[in-house]
């Protein structure tokens, strides 16, 4: 990393994008600014508009240059910019792309895609972790191959699956109640918990409006509990939190609008326990070829059918968590020892070795 007396790294952070997760996006951007350490870094925000325009968010910048805060979120209102001038700058300083894009097309492996072909050094994921760990289908078939716990669900592909023939096997294979989810998405958007067959009809419509793939889960009563792994080769995991939701499940509202959930951090967990979901946490990362970053959402099942519990199961993991003030990945590592800015240094580091390792492969036979 370079000095105050060095030239400063530029660090493009990305945000908004065409996804419902746009405005969470919107707000990790402005926090991740207002943290990172402007001796360092030539900060240089890129927003992305809901319709993929890409702009030079005109009141970040004004605010940046000027030193004043920046407020909760950013908004992506600018002129438009051409996004591989704008990636590449003008060569005459080292870049680091932070992609701030959570849900599809961020983080799930596209934006990766074009900054791999460009040769831009980025923090997170490539694009096979980025894209399998967006798809919750595809990712609960990952880890079930690698004999990670989860709980039973079932896939239902639009245009592909009966839909009654789903509802079917929900209600025999996995019993009610369920939740059913976009595959593809995140924040808990989409997210519908069904408790008979008619609900899980309308939640099937529901979540076929964010994608055409569905993964329907059983309904369990658990505890979740969240780790932030941070690392490439040797990853490492912070303590775990405890979500504590204030309605029926952690839905959208919980997390950013009504502010009933507590949060613990960290969770009241035996020691046992915490060193438990930490080694899973880190076998999860590397089951799913993550690097740089993820949160590794878990269930902790105490009981079970009227009977002792399965413990640990995977929920899911995501490659570009939340860094909102509400957001557990920053606030486990500052409980940990790393604080924001520290954990955006970090996050910088590990990019640009994961950059350096993989522009050292030969080209050549």
């Amino acid at each position: 990393m370079p000095d105050a007396a060095q030239t400063p790294l530029r660090l493009v952070v990305l945000f908004g994008g065409a996804s419902a997760e746009h405005d969470i996006s919107c707000i990790s951007a402005a926090h991740v600014l207002a943290a990172a350490d402007r001796s360092r870094y030539e900060l240089v925000p890129v927003g992305i508009t809901r319709d993929g325009t890409w702009v030079a968010p005109s009141e970040a910048i004004a605010a940046l240059a000027d030193d004043r805060p920046l407020g909760n979120s950013l908004d992506p209102v600018g002129p438009a910019v051409e996004p591989v001038a704008t990636l590449l700058g003008d060569g005459t300083a080292t870049t680091v792309v932070l992609p701030l894009l959570h849900g599809p097309h961020g983080e799930d492996g596209t934006i990766q895609g074009l900054l791999e072909l460009l040769g831009i050094a980025y923090v997170g994921s490539g694009v096979l972790g980025s894209a399998v760990c967006m798809d919750k289908a595809m990712a609960k078939d990952v880890a079930a191959y690698r004999d990670i716990p989860q709980c039973r669900w079932i896939e239902h592909r639009d245009g592909i699956d009966d839909e009654q023939q789903t509802i079917t096997a929900a209600v025999d294979d996995l019993g009610l109640p369920v939740f059913v989810k976009p595959a593809n998405m995140g924040s808990s958007v989409g997210i519908t918990k069904a408790h008979d067959e008619a609900e899980l009809a309308v939640a099937l419509k529901t979540a076929l409006a964010y994608d055409d793939v569905l993964v329907i889960e059983e309904g369990i009563t658990a505890r979740e509990i969240e780790v932030a792994v941070l690392g490439n080769a040797d990853p490492k995991a912070s303590l775990p939190g405890e979500i504590l939701p204030g309605s029926e499940f952690y839905d959208y509202e919980d997390k950013y609008v009504t502010g009933n959930a507590a949060l613990q951090i960290p969770a009241h967990l035996p020691s046992s326990a915490i060193d438990e979901v930490r080694e899973l946490a880190v076998r999860c990362y590397r089951a799913l070829r993550c690097r740089g970053l993820a949160r590794v959402d878990f269930f902790y099942e105490e009981s079970y059918r009227d009977g002792p519990g399965r413990g640990w199961l995977l929920n899911e993991i995501n490659t570009i968590p939340g860094f909102t003030p509400a957001s557990m990945y920053p606030k486990m590592w500052e409980a940990t020892g790393l604080s924001y800015s520290g954990l955006i240094d970090r996050l910088v580091e590990l990019a640009i070795e994961a950059h350096a390792r993989r522009s050292g492969f030969s080209t050549s036979r």
